[in-house]
C-alpha cells in the first residue's frame, strides 16, 4: 500500500492471538472554526496499527500520534491515534461531498474500518435574509413577526428579545417562537407593545436583526347614556339632557376616538301648579230634629293639580234654622222613625217578591234548565269547611292532613261578613291544601288585619299538567325515574305558535306561553274600570334582531307583550327565563327594549338602582316589573372567565334511512324551557326519540372549545363511521349561539340487523371546565311514549282565579304595611322578609308599594303557589315587632300581629 506521499506503510505486522478490532473511539463530525484546526482522534482494542483515510487517501504515518496502552482487565493492547486537519486541506478539497475521515485498526485476525467524521469549515453571515417589521394592532389581535436568520453553518438557533429582555414562550401560553423561526402572538394585550429583536448565533458568531416596534392599541367605545337629567323649566316648555363617555373602553395608543354624539338633548313640558278653588255653596239642607241646617262645597273649580295648593278654609257650615225657638218632641220624633222604617220594610219585600218572580219567568221563556244561584245570592256562595285537629296555629304546614275523625260540615249559602265566619275561622289549618276539596286560606296575623272573607282553593290539578312543587328549576324535567321520562315527542305540537291572546279587565289576570317559561300578570286594578283590553305575548321564533356586540351574549328568548301604545296604570309582571349562573360577580346583566325603529335601547342594568322600572332575578328566570308594553331581551356582559351560561344537553336517536344506520343527534342549548320545546318539536318531524334524561352542562366563558364525543362503542356489533367519533366546536360558536341551539351528529352502523340493542357514552365536555356524561342503553326498534311538559297548558286565566293571594286578604295586607308606622310594620319590612332587599326606592314611588311587592310575589310564584312562605312571612314580622312594641310609647294603638293569638286562634 502506498499513501499520498508515497511512503511505505510498515510490511510486516507483529502477530498476536485476538479478535478484530473493537473501536471504543471513533472520529466526530467536526468545524472548523475560524483558522483553528480541529483534532480527530480514534480508539480500538486489540489493535496493533491504526491510521486515517481522508477522501479516500492514507495520512501519511508521520502525521499521526499515536499511544500505546495496556488494557488491565484483559490484557489486550489499546491503541489511540490523533490527526490534525487545518483549515487550508479543506478548503483546497473539492468533491462532490463534505471533507471526510474515518481510521482503520489492524490486528492479528484482520482489520476494522470506523464511521466516517465530516469535517466543514463553519461560519454565520452578517445579514439576516429577512427582518421583523413593525406593527400597530388592535388588542386581542394577532401578531405575526417573521424572522430568517443568516445563511450559516451550523444553522443558526434564533432566539427573540423583547426590549433586550429574552421571551420564553414556555411561561406564556399566548406566544408561540416555534413556528420557523416566527414570533406569534395569538391575542394582543397592552403589555405586548414594545421593540422587538431577533437573535441569531451558531458556534461560530451571534447576529442581532434590526428592530421592530409593536404598539397595541385601543379603540374607544362609548359608556352607557346616563339618565335624563330633570327637565329645566320649573313650568311650560324645556328641555332635559343626557351624556356618555368614550371611556368603555377610553382609546389608547393612538386608538380611534368614538363616533357619534356624546350629548343627547330633547324637549320636555314640565306641569304648571295649579292652587284649588272652592265651588259656590250647596243650598241649605232641610232643617233636621236638632233644628239645625248645613250646606257643603268642594275644592273642585278647579282641584289642585301638580303640586297646587288646596284650598282654604270650611268645607261645610251649619246654623240653627229656627233663629233659636227649637221645640223638640223626642216621643213623637220616635214614633215617626219606627213607622217609617217599618213602611221601608214592606215596601222592600213587596219588589222583591217581584223582581224573583219575573226573573224566573224570563228564564222559563228562555228555555234556561240551570239557574246560576249566584244572581240571587250576591254576596253569598257555597261553602263546604271541615275542622281539623289542633295544632300550631302560626305555623303554615301544606303537606298536613286533615283529622277526619273530628269534623263538621257547614254547606249552604254563607254571607262573607257574617259574624259566625270569623268563628269558623278559628277552627281551620293556616293554608292547609286538601285534594279534591276546596280549601280555606287563613292566617292568625290575616286575621289581626280584621279579614273575615273566605278565600277558596281548588285543591285538584287539571288533568294533563304536571304535579306543582319546587318546580323552580326551569329546563329540568321532573321525573321519577328514567322510564318516565324517556318517552316519545308525539304529543308535542310542531307547528307550536309562540303566541298567545286573552281579553283582560279591571280585575287583570294572568297571560301563559306553554312549556316556555314566558309569563305576564296583569294586576287587579292595571286595566280602567268598565275597559277591556285584547293583550298578547309572544317569543320570537326567527333570528332574533338584537345582536350582542364582543362577548356579550343573548341569555333567554326575545318577548313581546302588547299592544304596544297601551298604558297601565301600576306595572304588570313580565317573567323571561334565561340561562346564565346568577352571580354579580362574573356577569353583568341587562335588559334591553325594542323601539319602533326596530333599533335596541337599554333599559336598565339588573344591579341598577332606579325608579323607571324593576328587574328581579332569580336563578332560572328574571321577573321584571314595567308600565309600557312591547319587545325586551336579556343580555348577559361577562366581567370575568369564571362566568358561567348553563347549557342542556341532550341526546336523540332514529334509524336512517339505510337500516343497518343509526343516527345519534346531540344537542346543547341555552338552559330553557323554550330552547328546549324548540329542539322536541323539530326532532318529532325528524322521528327522533329522547334517548337520556338531558343533562346540565356549566359552559364557562374561558375561551376553551367544546367537545362531543362517542364512547364505548360495542365492538363486533357497532361500529362508528370514519372521523366522527369526535368532533370539536369552537368556544365562539358555542357562546355566541343565542338563537339556534347547537347540533352536532354521529352516525353508527350495525354490522347485522339482528341487532337491536345500543349501549355507549355520549362525553360532552369543555377543555378545561365542565364534564357531563351521557348514558346511552335503548332499543333502536322501541316506540315509546309520549313526553308531556310540565308547565302550564293553560295560556289565560282572567280575574281572582289567576292569583294565589285572595283579593281580601291582599287589601288587609297592603292597608296595613302602605303606612309607615312605630313599630317598623311597613312595606320596606314586608319587602325584606320577600327575599327583596335592592332598588327600594323604585317601590316608594308607587302609589301603593305593597300591592307591587305582592304582584311580584305572585309573578315569583305562579308554578308552586307557596302561599305557606308569604303567611310565615308575614307571622314572622308579627313576632319579631310585637317585642319592639313593648318597649314604644304605648300612646299608639294600632291592631297587633298577635291579636290571633290572644283570642285563641
Amino acid at each position: 500500500w502506498r499513501n499520498d506521499n508515497s511512503e511505505a506503510l510498515p510490511e510486516s505486522i507483529p502477530s498476536a492471538p485476538g479478535t478484530l478490532p473493537h473501536f471504543m473511539e471513533e472520529p466526530d463530525d467536526a468545524y472548523i472554526i475560524k483558522s483553528n484546526p480541529i483534532v480527530l482522534r480514534c480508539k480500538a482494542m486489540p489493535a496493533m496499527q491504526i491510521f486515517f483515510k481522508c477522501n479516500g487517501e492514507w495520512v501519511h504515518q508521520n502525521e499521526h500520534v499515536s499511544e500505546e496502552s495496556m488494557d488491565e482487565t484483559t490484557g489486550l493492547k489499546v491503541r489511540e491515534v490523533f490527526i490534525n486537519v487545518t483549515r487550508q486541506q479543506v478548503e483546497d478539497f473539492h468533491g462532490p461531498e463534505d471533507y471526510w475521515c474515518q481510521c482503520v485498526a489492524w490486528s492479528h485476525l484482520g482489520t476494522s474500518k470506523s464511521r466516517k467524521a465530516s469535517v466543514r469549515i463553519a461560519y454565520l453571515r452578517k445579514n439576516f435574509e429577512q427582518d421583523p417589521q413593525g406593527k400597530e394592532v388592535p388588542i386581542e389581535g394577532m401578531i405575526v413577526l417573521h424572522c430568517r436568520p443568516p445563511e450559516g453553518v451550523p444553522a443558526a438557533e434564533v432566539e427573540w428579545l423583547k426590549n433586550e429582555e429574552p421571551i420564553d414562550s414556555n411561561l406564556d401560553e399566548n406566544i408561540d417562537t416555534r413556528a420557523d423561526h416566527n414570533l406569534i402572538i395569538r391575542q394582543a394585550r397592552l403589555s405586548d407593545s414594545g421593540n422587538y429583536t431577533c437573535m441569531a448565533a451558531n458556534i461560530v458568531a451571534k447576529r442581532r436583526s434590526m428592530s421592530a416596534t409593536v404598539v397595541v392599541y385601543v379603540n374607544g367605545g362609548w359608556s352607557s347614556w346616563t339618565e335624563w337629567s330633570n327637565c329645566n323649566a320649573r313650568c311650560g316648555r324645556g328641555w332635559q339632557k343626557r351624556s356618555r363617555t368614550c371611556t368603555n373602553p377610553a382609546p389608547l395608543n393612538g386608538g380611534a376616538f368614538c363616533e357619534g354624539m356624546s350629548v343627547q338633548k330633547i324637549t320636555c313640558t314640565s306641569l304648571c301648579p295649579v292652587d284649588g278653588n272652592w265651588e259656590v255653596w250647596s243650598e241649605w239642607s232641610v232643617c233636621s230634629p236638632e233644628c239645625e241646617h248645613l250646606r257643603v262645597r268642594e275644592c273642585i273649580a278647579p282641584p289642585p293639580r301638580n303640586g297646587g295648593k288646596y284650598c282654604e278654609g270650611l268645607s261645610q257650615e251649619s246654623e240653627n234654622c229656627t233663629e233659636g225657638l227649637c221645640i223638640q218632641d223626642i216621643e213623637t220624633a220616635s214614633d215617626i222613625a219606627l213607622y217609617s222604617g217599618l213602611g221601608a220594610a214592606v215596601i222592600a219585600v213587596a219588589v222583591l217578591v217581584v223582581a224573583v218572580t219575573l226573573y224566573r219567568r224570563s228564564q222559563s221563556e228562555y228555555g234556561v234548565d240551570v239557574i246560576d244561584s249566584s244572581a240571587l245570592t250576591g254576596g253569598f256562595q257555597t261553602f263546604n269547611f271541615k275542622t281539623v285537629r289542633q295544632g300550631n296555629s302560626l305555623l303554615l304546614n301544606s303537606s298536613m292532613q286533615p283529622d277526619l275523625t273530628v269534623s263538621r260540615t257547614y254547606s249552604g249559602p254563607i254571607c262573607l261578613q257574617d259574624p259566625m265566619d270569623k268563628e269558623l275561622m278559628t277552627e281551620s289549618s293556616l293554608f292547609n291544601p286538601l285534594s279534591d276539596i276546596k280549601v280555606k286560606v287563613q292566617s292568625s296575623f290575616m286575621v289581626s288585619l280584621g279579614v273575615t272573607e273566605r278565600a277558596e282553593y281548588h285543591g285538584k290539578a287539571h288533568s294533563g299538567t304536571f304535579p306543582h312543587g319546587n318546580n323552580r328549576a326551569f329546563g329540568t324535567i321532573q321525573a321519577r325515574n328514567k322510564a318516565t321520562y324517556i318517552q316519545n315527542l308525539s304529543s308535542i305540537s310542531t307547528t307550536s305558535e309562540l303566541k298567545t291572546t286573552a281579553i283582560f279587565g279591571h280585575l287583570g289576570g294572568r297571560l301563559v306561553v306553554p312549556n316556555t317559561g314566558v309569563s305576564l300578570l296583569i294586576p287587579h286594578g292595571a286595566i280602567p274600570e268598565e275597559c277591556s283590553w285584547e293583550i298578547y305575548l309572544a317569543i320570537t321564533q326567527k333570528e332574533s334582531s338584537l345582536q350582542p356586540e364582543g362577548t356579550d351574549v343573548l341569555l333567554g328568548p326575545e318577548v313581546t307583550c302588547g299592544p304596544s301604545d297601551l298604558s297601565v296604570s301600576t306595572p304588570f309582571a313580565l317573567t323571561i327565563p334565561h340561562c346564565a349562573e346568577v352571580n354579580s360577580e362574573h356577569w353583568n346583566i341587562h335588559l334591553k327594549k325594542r323601539t319602533q325603529q326596530g333599533k335596541w335601547e337599554e333599559v336598565m342594568s339588573v344591579e341598577e338602582e332606579t325608579t323607571s322600572c324593576y328587574c328581579l332575578l332569580d336563578p332560572y328566570a328574571c321577573h321584571i316589573l314595567l308600565n309600557s308594553f312591547g319587545t325586551y331581551a336579556l343580555i348577559g356582559e361577562p366581567i370575568s372567565d369564571c362566568a358561567v351560561r348553563q347549557l342542556k344537553v341532550a341526546v336523540f336517536g332514529c334509524l336512517s334511512c339505510n337500516s343497518l344506520d343509526y343516527n345519534l343527534r346531540v344537542y346543547c342549548m341555552d338552559n330553557t324551557p323554550c330552547a328546549f320545546q324548540e329542539v322536541v318539536s323539530d326532532e318529532k318531524l325528524q322521528g327522533g326519540q329522547l334517548l337520556e334524561e338531558p343533562k346540565l352542562l356549566h359552559f364557562k366563558g374561558n375561551t376553551f372549545s367544546l367537545q362531543i364525543s362517542v364512547l364505548d362503542i360495542p365492538p363486533f356489533l357497532w361500529r362508528i363511521k370514519p372521523f366522527t367519533a369526535c368532533q370539536e366546536v369552537p368556544f365562539s360558536r358555542v357562546w355566541c349561539s343565542s338563537q339556534k341551539p347547537l347540533h352536532c351528529a354521529f352516525s353508527l352502523e350495525r354490522y347485522t340487523p339482528a341487532t337491536t340493542q345500543l349501549s355507549c357514552k355520549i362525553c360532552v365536555r369543555q377543555v378545561k371546565g365542565h364534564e357531563q356524561i351521557l348514558q346511552i342503553q335503548t332499543s333502536i326498534l322501541e316506540v315509546k311514549c309520549s313526553l308531556s311538559f310540565f308547565y302550564s297548558n293553560y295560556p289565560a286565566q282572567m280575574g281572582p282565579k289567576a292569583f294565589k293571594i285572595p283579593y281580601s286578604i291582599r287589601q288587609r295586607i297592603c292597608a296595613t304595611f302602605d303606612t309607615p308606622n312605630a313599630k317598623g310594620k311597613d312595606w320596606q319590612m314586608l319587602a325584606q322578609k320577600n327575599s327583596i332587599n335592592r332598588n327600594l326606592s323604585y317601590f316608594a314611588t308607587q302609589s301603593s308599594p305593597s300591592a307591587v311587592i305582592l304582584d311580584l310575589w305572585e309573578a315569583r310564584h305562579q308554578h308552586d303557589g307557596d302561599l305557606d312562605s308569604l303567611a310565615c312571612a308575614l307571622e314572622e314580622i308579627g313576632r319579631t315587632h310585637s317585642k319592639i312594641s313593648d318597649i314604644t310609647e304605648t300612646e299608639i294603638e294600632e291592631p297587633d300581629f298577635n291579636y290571633s293569638r290572644q283570642n285563641g286562634l
